[in-house]
Parts: C-alpha cells; structure tokens; sequence
C-alpha cells in the first residue's frame, strides 16, 4: 500500500469522519461534561498513570463507537453494488482490505494519539514524578480502538444491512459496561462473572486511586485478546468464500482461549500498587508518597508543627510522624490507622487544598481522632467523626473551628461539635486529658465512638 493509494482511500472512505468524530466525542466527554476525572485527587491531568487511565475509561463510548463506523466503512461495497466487480479483478482482496483497514487504522491511532497527547501536555506541568508505566495502558486502549474498527468493518462486509452499524453500537456498549462493571480496582471481587471474563473489557471503571495500575498480566491477556479480534476482522474484510468467513473466526476465539489463561483469576492481581510511585519522600517526619512530592513543601511545616502540639498535649503517646497513606482499600473499607503516625489522604477533601494553619489544624484532628468510618471517596468520614477531629483540634488550638473542604458543612460541623467543646472546657484539666486521651484510643481502635467518649460517654 503505497502514499498515493492510501490518500485516495482517506478521501472516499469513512475513515477521517471515524477519526474526527472519536476525538470530538472524547473532548466532549473530558471538557463539557461534569465527570469525576476533574474531581478528587486522580484527576486525568494530574498523573501520568490518571492520565492513561481515564483516556481508557473513555472506551466506554469510544470502543463501541469504533466498532460501528468501521462496520459503516464495511458496507460501502455492497451500497455502491461493486462486490462483484470487484470479485472479478485480479488484485487480490487481502490488498483491498489492507487499504481501507489502513486508511481507518490511521485516523483512529491519530485521533487517540492527539487525545494522549493533549493530556501529557496538561500532566508534563502538574506532575513532578515522571515515569513510563503509563504506557502499556495506552497502547492497549489504542489496540483496542484498532480492533473494534477491523471487527466492525469484517462483520459490516459480512452483513451489509443498514441495521448492522446501530446493531454493533448497542451490542458493544452493552458488552463493554457490563463487563467494566466488575473491574472496579476497590471492589475486592466481580459481582457477578468471573475476574478473567470481566477483563475481556477493554475499558476500565473510574480512577480513585493514584498509587493503583493495571498489571503486567492484564496487559498481557488484553493484548492477546485485541489482536486476535483484530485479525479475525482483517480475514473477515478480506474474506470471498464460506469456509474462508468460518477461518476468519479462529483468531479471535484462538485469542480469547489464550486471553483467559492468561489474565489474573483473583481480583486482587488485576490492579496493584505501583510501588514506585508509593514510595515514600520525606523531609524528617513528614513524608509523603513520590507521586505527591511536589506537596511535600507545603505538607512539612504544618506537619511538624502538628506534631510538636500533640507532644506537648498526649506526651508519650503522641505520633511521631506524618506520612500519607498509600494502603490499598476498597470503596468501604476503613482507612488505614496507626498508633505512632498521622496517615492523611490528599482524595480526602480536609487535606485536599487546605494550607497553613488550616492544615495544622486537620492534621491535629486526624492524628488525635482518625476517622473510623467506612467511608467512599472524597468523603471525611462521618458528621460525628469530623466533630470529634474539630473538637480536639479545637482543645489543642484554643478554639473551634469548622474543617473547609469535608463533605459535612461548616454550620453542621458546628452544630455537632459547640456543645461538647463547651463542654470538654468547662472541665478541670486532668479530666480533659483523661476524655482526650480516651478519645484517642478508641478512634484508633474503633472501639468506641470519640464524640461520645468527648462528651462523658464511655468506650465500648
């Protein structure tokens, strides 16, 4: 297939719309549309690994629409009655099908390649951790648009029915979401297929946590399962007899087999922690994960200040570090505690954009009373918890005020905590650090609920 051949194709073929339309499709879905990758702290432009991820998410739609305008593609033979033509040149039908495949390959890869590339832009000046395993994740969802295109164009040859685009939309998106469904890196185990079957999907559910990446298995299995669709739709395009269709549907069932095998039977090995970007970059006491370095700066100062005020008021049993928290959890699992360290989370909204004083002021309320609460993402555990973090807080500070950024309101925050602040103050020194103390125990323990011990309640 030579420059000129291909340029002839690009102009009279379906292609350059496919590649337009998909990169239309994905800008809407990124820049006009509220959706979580502009939310938390796995925003799509400011991780590499977020980046990769969520332009994968986009096969949700991106994929099923690749799969309908290639099976459009497919069909232009038959609309304009030259099959028999065709059939009757010398040229063999294997050259024919590797110019139209071509012509839409390229357009696809181009138009994806623009979208990966307008989000490496964004990233490159977000993000001080750099790295490239990224790049498997991408290349995969480039394979996977690739395919979808070769499949649709195969099958749209093979059943040039004006219903087949539309057919193939519905069928794939169905597919596609149901599958993606049960690969929610959080969850520990599919809801309702097995972990190998769920994987045949090429998209993956939304992006919650940084420190999370598809393994190396899962890259391998998906690729195993793309190419061999790829192939099947090539043979299918190309395809002139009965018995050549029949072949043309052993790649891809040979693919699966192999994909099936391959790709992690437990939940648990489809997504894992990227050890390099959890590791941990500290300036004395206070660290942080690498991919978070550029926080360590505003993160250290009241960090250490945080925990000099909680020496001072818990003695001995006081943390003696602040580190972020990398520990894998699902969406309801408790977050990680400990003892001897404040664990923050930068999703969490109380960390999220807080600087100074304010977050002084958090990292008291979680290193005295850390949350307990199963808790979704964004969230900062329950009313009562985040009462009980003010409340102490407020004890060490001298006065009480609401936590910016939690998921409760600054009036509800007061409302909840005023009273038992009062309260705690009116009493003589040695009980309030009796109650603080106890406080502190249960929060870490989860034996008892903080608030109430604050209030003269006891621990369970």
């Amino acid at each position: 297939m030579n420059g000129r051949v291909l340029r002839i194709e690009l102009r009279r073929s379906v292609a350059p719309w496919a590649g337009a339309l998909s990169f239309c499709v994905a800008l809407t879905l990124l820049y006009l549309v509220t959706g979580p990758w502009w939310k938390g702290a796995a925003l799509w432009t400011s991780q590499w690994t977020s980046m990769a991820l969520w332009t994968r998410f986009l096969l949700a739609v991106l994929w099923p629409l690749a799969l309908a305008l290639g099976a459009l593609q497919g069909l232009r033979d038959h609309r304009s009655r030259m099959s028999e033509l065709l059939t009757s040149t010398p040229r063999p039908a294997h050259h024919r099908a590797a110019t139209t495949a071509g012509a839409m390959a390229a357009t696809l890869t181009s138009a994806f390649a623009l979208l990966v590339l307008l989000g490496a832009a964004q990233v490159v000046g977000a993000a001080e951790y750099t790295h490239l395993g990224w790049l498997p994740i991408s290349l995969v969802a480039l394979l996977a648009l690739v395919a979808g295109a070769l499949l649709g164009m195969g099958i749209g040859r093979n059943l040039p029915s004006p219903l087949t685009p539309p057919a193939l939309a519905v069928a794939a998106f169905v597919f596609v979401n149901l599958l993606r469904m049960s690969t929610e890196p959080a969850l520990p185990a599919p809801t309702w297929a097995s972990s190998r079957i769920t994987l045949l999907s090429p998209a993956v559910d939304e992006v919650r946590d940084v420190f999370l990446t598809l393994s190396a298995p899962v890259h391998l299995g998906q690729t195993v399962w793309l190419l061999g669709m790829a192939v099947t739709g090539f043979a299918l395009l190309a395809a002139a007899s009965p018995r050549a269709r029949l072949l043309a549907l052993s790649p891809v069932l040979a693919g699966a087999v192999i994909a099936l095998l391959v790709l992690p039977a437990d939940p648990r090995r489809v997504y894992v922690v990227d050890e390099a970007a959890a590791a941990q970059v500290c300036d004395g006491p206070v660290c942080v994960a690498a991919v978070h370095q550029d926080r360590l700066a505003g993160l250290a100062g009241p960090g250490k200040e945080a925990l000099r005020l909680m020496r001072d008021a818990l003695g001995g049993e006081a943390p003696t570090s602040v580190r972020e928290s990398t520990a894998r959890r699902g969406i309801f699992d408790p977050p990680e505690r400990s003892r001897t360290a404040v664990l923050i989370d930068f999703g969490d909204g109380v960390f999220g954009d807080v600087r100074g004083e304010q977050l002084t002021r958090a990292l008291l309320g979680q290193g005295m009373a850390p949350i307990c609460f199963a808790r979704s993402a964004n969230e900062s555990g329950t009313v009562g918890e985040l009462a009980a973090q003010g409340v102490v807080a407020g004890w060490v500070l001298g006065d009480l005020r609401p936590f910016p950024g939690a998921l409760h309101t600054p009036a509800d925050q007061l409302d909840v905590a005023g009273p038992v602040f009062k309260e705690l103050k009116a009493l003589p020194w040695s009980e309030q650090i009796a109650r603080v103390k106890a406080a502190r125990t249960a929060a870490v323990s989860c034996s008892g609920d903080p608030l109430d011990i604050l209030d003269g309640g006891t621990a369970r």
